[in-house]
């Protein structure tokens, strides 16, 4: 596949410390040689799962104001991808919907890449008005989507012991769905599930407990930016999962609390970390 060349456009929050939301995503992608216009959904001192902290949200009409001024002037033409990630709430969303039509107007092999962020453990932690947004609104634009296995499950309506995340993958609505956070088939192991049109395959590496966040930020970012570098989606898959695990790998090795970008940035650019590959089936 060739490449798709242009800038990136990542939305998702902000944290004055730390690896996870834009930080974590507009890393990835400038230390891949990308353009990235970064616009913040949310201002946070650092991730929440430190401690409490102020959040500092964007005025719903200037928030829509900002992106719609990234794409005028003919600027619309320069994007090549966007990623969206967290969300304060739903207009957000829905923002970023008319985004992404106005650049698929005038810029027909743009991707759009949704991190579905609304959840994991069983429940939502996001307001339902907010995930109905994103189920309804951004999937069925998006080219890619990474839902972990809670998000999987709830944005294909399944019951709460739907065990199927393969048909439920497959069943929603963007054409290749990487569903993190899998049950893998070897013990000790954790499974990335990739459809990918009428394949279906898992990516599987060692299980590593770390307090660190942000990993499906970085995933999200990376899977996207290897597609834009012109491979295809299940190659793509695995260079970003084989990049995330050994920056994961290492974090939880140094026993640091946020992902040790910077230090293991190498991994971003060559990851050398072996991930398992094996086809499924299809439909």
């Amino acid at each position: 596949m060739a490449p798709i060349k242009g800038a990136v456009i990542v939305i998702s929050s902000h944290v004055a410390r730390g690896s996870v939301g834009n930080r974590a995503m507009v890393f990835a992608l400038e230390r891949l040689g990308f353009e990235v216009w970064a616009v913040p959904t949310v201002l946070l001192p650092h991730h929440p799962g430190h401690g409490p902290a102020e959040r500092i949200v964007p005025d719903e009409r200037q928030f829509a104001g900002l992106l719609e001024a990234l794409v005028q002037g003919g600027r619309a033409g320069g994007v090549a991808g966007i990623v969206s990630g967290y969300f304060a709430h739903a207009p957000q969303a829905r923002a970023v919907a008319r985004i992404v039509r106005a650049v698929r107007r005038v810029r027909q092999d743009a991707l759009y890449l949704c991190d579905p962020i609304i959840g994991d453990a069983g429940s939502l932690y996001v307001d339902e008005n907010l995930a109905i947004a994103i189920r309804e609104e951004l999937l069925p634009l998006a080219d890619a989507a990474t839902p972990n296995a809670f998000e999987c499950s709830w944005l294909g309506g399944a019951a709460a012991n739907e065990p199927d995340l393969a048909r439920l993958a497959q069943a929603l609505p963007p054409p290749n769905v990487l569903v993190t956070s899998a049950p893998a088939l070897m013990r000790g192991h954790i499974g990335n599930l990739l459809s990918n049109g009428n394949d279906l395959l898992l990516f599987e590496h060692p299980t590593v407990a770390t307090q660190a966040k942000g990993t499906g930020d970085l995933l999200a970012a990376l899977l996207l930016a290897r597609r834009l570098e012109g491979h295809d989606w299940p190659k793509a898959a695995e260079l970003a999962i084989a990049s995330t695990f050994e920056i994961v790998a290492a974090t939880a090795g140094a026993g640091a609390d946020e992902l040790l970008l910077a230090p293991m940035q190498h991994a971003i650019a060559e990851p050398r970390a072996p991930v398992a590959m094996r086809r499924l089936g299809g439909r």
